[in-house]
């Protein structure tokens, strides 16, 4: 209750009880406030409910607005092993890879090793629901399959109350490439370009730049395609994004589908100055998109980091603490999307991103300067963060050429990354804050 965005909101309700599945994951009781409150619609928002069909349908039936795709769409993409058959009946390419039909564990187990053996190593065994690097094994030997599918599936089955998984050949060195997509209520689906998201750590991204460095004009159009033929094949509506792998030749293939606004969008509404919320909003109130395909530019270039609370140095674990100094970078071309602010707790009940860092300039040698400048102007003191671990990425060699893959960290900091000892400026700087908060909670 006394969180950033209660505070900045013009009226607010407490969900009452304690935890994830009695709050922010009771869908019964979010529409009941609704219905309460004389709410006409409901946004879901990044995770928790965006991507559950039965919370949506449970929305329409209340009689109020689901600002997202229809629920059928969800579960579509949502379920990765009919997502794939969809695509393939599409025409959209695929990752090589099976889908696994069996209900009998055993069975199971052994027609994912049977399957290894044709696919061939290194492979991923992948849950078919979910998403957030959840339920996902990397295999480089036959004789891990069977551990690896047992231990995708327990995970799979905790996080996401389904436990079926399917294989696909690891591309390697491959870069995660996913394209924006805007549809309405009239069949018109344009796309707005692509975002690289390839920097991750654990399947999940650290860093984000739109335009990609290696997407030419014809690969955009041709991924632009792919990805509004994906959106058409499943009656899709609103803001969604089709995510691909590209290989070192320039080949693509489908990987999934967020149905739901990303975390990253910014950088998106950066370089095409469209406001993705908006057209979201709009979509959902039937309104037909008001520009086409060709009204779509790419003008400059757009990085996002992901500020965590976590220690890259000790294998990017979460970090706990109080923010007893936050100070974010501020000035033209800088964009900082939050949840916190000074004197706020981070606890382990929740996703430890405490924002997101975006810069626009003019060219991606323009972004990267910008980029560097505002990390080392983002002063947060109270609990570890990535924030230099940030700065060495963004300044690496590679990177600054454009050469990043899903490998990036792995090949670069494969035996950790180290921290170096802080100035005699911050020691003092964090000596004074601490001071000053135990001075205020006397």
């Amino acid at each position: 209750k006394d969180s950033l965005f209660v505070e900045m909101a013009d009226e607010s309700i407490l969900l009452e009880g304690t935890g994830l599945a009695q709050t922010y994951l009771n869908g019964e009781q979010i529409i009941s406030i609704a219905l309460k409150n004389g709410v006409h619609a409901i946004h879901p928002g990044f995770g928790f409910l965006s991507e559950r069909s039965d919370f949506a349908n449970a929305v329409n039936s209340a009689g109020l607005v689901w600002v997202g795709p229809p629920a059928q769409a969800i579960d579509s993409m949502g379920d990765k092993m009919t997502a794939r058959r969809l695509m393939r009946q599409a025409g959209v390419p695929v990752i090589p890879g099976e889908e696994i039909n069996e209900s009998d564990p055993e069975k199971e187990l052994a027609a994912i090793h049977e399957a290894s053996q044709r696919i061939g190593l290194p492979l991923m065994i992948k849950a078919s629901a979910g998403g957030g690097g959840k339920g996902m094994r990397m295999v480089s030997e036959f004789s891990g399959v069977r551990g690896a599918a047992q231990a995708a599936r327990r995970e799979a089955e905790a996080a996401f109350g389904d436990g079926r998984v399917y294989i696909e050949k690891m591309l390697t060195s491959s870069r995660h490439i996913e394209i924006q997509i805007l549809a309405d209520s009239f069949s018109n689906v344009i796309h707005l370009g692509e975002r690289e998201c390839s920097v991750q750590r654990r399947h999940q991204k650290v860093l984000e730049e739109a335009p990609s460095p290696v997407v030419s004009e014809g690969l955009r159009a041709q991924m632009g395609a792919a990805a509004v033929n994906a959106a058409k094949a499943v009656f899709y509506e609103g803001a969604g994004t089709v995510e691909f792998l590209v290989t070192t030749h320039g080949t693509f293939h489908f990987l999934e589908m967020n149905t739901r606004i990303q975390v990253e969008h910014p950088i998106t509404e950066c370089v095409t100055g469209v406001d993705l919320v908006v057209e979201q909003f709009r979509i959902a109130a039937g309104l037909p998109l008001n520009r086409e395909q060709t009204d779509i530019s790419i003008n400059g270039h757009s990085i996002e980091v992901r500020i965590y609370a976590e220690s890259p140095a000790s294998g990017f674990l979460p970090a706990t603490g109080t923010l007893a100094r936050w100070q974010a970078p501020e000035g033209p071309g800088v964009r900082v999307d939050t949840g916190v602010r000074q004197g706020d707790e981070v606890t382990p009940s929740y996703d430890p991103m405490l924002a997101k860092l975006i810069v626009h300039a003019s060219d991606r040698n323009a972004a990267i300067r910008r980029m560097r400048r505002a990390l080392s102007e983002f002063v947060i003191l109270g609990t570890v963060t990535n924030v230099d671990f940030l700065q060495d990425l963004i300044q690496h060699p590679s990177f600054k050429a454009g050469r990043t893959s899903t490998d990036f960290i792995a090949e670069h900091w494969g035996n950790g990354w180290t921290e170096q000892a802080p100035s005699i400026d911050i020691v003092l700087a964090v000596a004074v804050a601490e001071a000053s908060g135990m001075q205020r909670n006397k």
